[in-house]
């Protein structure tokens, strides 16, 4: 879909349908060209769509680096619709005076809900249960499906960026005794208001009956729970990845739980979505698949709330904005030399 109106500030590319009210801003003010298609357009397709364009509004599915770049000369901002950027190349954007903007704080809470979901599905075998009633086989109750709570359990939080901290908040009114492992202290007085307790990685590994994952993407935690790792669990623990999907080696996931050492696994995030890796997978590994009962997985429903997403959706058209109208992206993650402003970098 392409529009243009009369007097446009620039031309505007957007990766996927916009809901109306962010894509009727837009158009007001911009010549857009939405993909309107529920798959992304291909490399070849975006590299064209951008050699004349301002801005491009990104998701998750885009992977904006350096070759792609030196296609969109004109391009002044990568606006995502994104909590991270580990699929944006921050540097080679910031070296050819590219803004890029993320939506930080709109992700937080609704990841941190789904998180919860997914810890009580796993943990009290909700899918299972809910196949065997479909099944015809339910006549009552039986002695079975029994799992694991959240009352009276330890919950290992690995990271105390914003998600983290949601999940401690939410988790206050379960019982759970709650861990978390960040290199970065919490500000004063946080933990006794979140009710924390820090522990060392091999601590909370050692200890926790489930451990969330609420680390954002990076050198340092490509693949943090793997073969090695993983083996430092309580037997029978439950591991829970609603951050980023190569924080943990999916393969080795699989290895844990056909081996028994781990009690389930549950994801809304996969290593095949991580476009910063080159050699990320094209599947989610096929095995995770089959091991019905043990793991719980769902399609980056995150940040799928409608509410959410629009919340979302708007503030990326609003930094798209900014730059178009000469000023600094309110959601700005980079900094730029050439025109001699800064801002800081966000974390999850």
């Amino acid at each position: 879909m392409s529009t243009s109106p009369d007097g446009a500030a620039g031309k505007v590319v957007v990766t996927h349908a916009l809901h109306t009210e962010a894509y009727t801003r837009l158009r007001e003010q911009c010549a857009v060209d939405m993909n309107t298609a529920a798959e992304p357009w291909s490399r070849d397709t975006l590299r064209g769509k951008l050699r004349d364009a301002d801005a491009v509004v990104a998701f998750m599915t885009d992977r904006i680096d350096r070759d792609l770049l030196e296609s969109a000369p004109r391009l002044r901002i990568v606006a995502g619709a994104l909590k991270g950027a580990d699929n944006i190349d921050m540097q080679a954007c910031s070296e050819r005076d590219v803004w890029v903007s993320v939506v930080p704080d709109l992700l937080t809470a609704p990841t941190a809900e789904l998180a919860i979901g997914l810890m009580i599905g796993l943990g009290r075998n909700v899918l299972p249960g809910d196949r065997h009633v479909r099944s015809g086989a339910f006549s009552g109750w039986r002695p079975r499906f029994y799992g694991t709570g959240i009352h009276g359990s330890v919950v290992g939080l690995l990271g105390l960026g914003a998600i983290g901290r949601a999940m401690a908040q939410r988790l206050q009114g379960f019982g759970a005794r709650v861990l978390y492992h960040d290199r970065r202290p919490p500000a004063p007085g946080e933990e006794l208001t979140l009710g924390l307790e820090s522990a060392s990685f091999e601590r909370l590994l050692r200890q926790s009956d489930f451990v969330v994952v609420c680390l954002p993407l990076s050198g340092e935690t490509v693949h943090m729970l793997n073969r090695d790792t993983l083996a430092l669990m309580k037997p029978g623990a439950l591991v829970i990845n609603p951050s980023r999907g190569s924080v943990v080696c999916e393969a080795d996931i699989v290895e844990a739980l056909q081996q028994g050492n781990l009690g389930g696994y549950a994801a809304d995030v996969f290593e095949m979505e991580d476009w910063a890796r080159g050699d990320r997978p094209q599947g989610v590994t096929r095995e995770l698949l089959e091991m019905d009962g043990k793991t719980l997985l769902t399609p980056h429903l995150g940040s799928a709330v409608h509410e959410a997403r629009k919340a979302i959706e708007s503030e990326a058209v609003a930094n798209v904005l900014d730059v178009l109208h000469g000023q600094v992206p309110r959601g700005a993650a980079n900094a730029l030399q050439g025109r001699g402003a800064d801002a800081p970098a966000t974390s999850v």
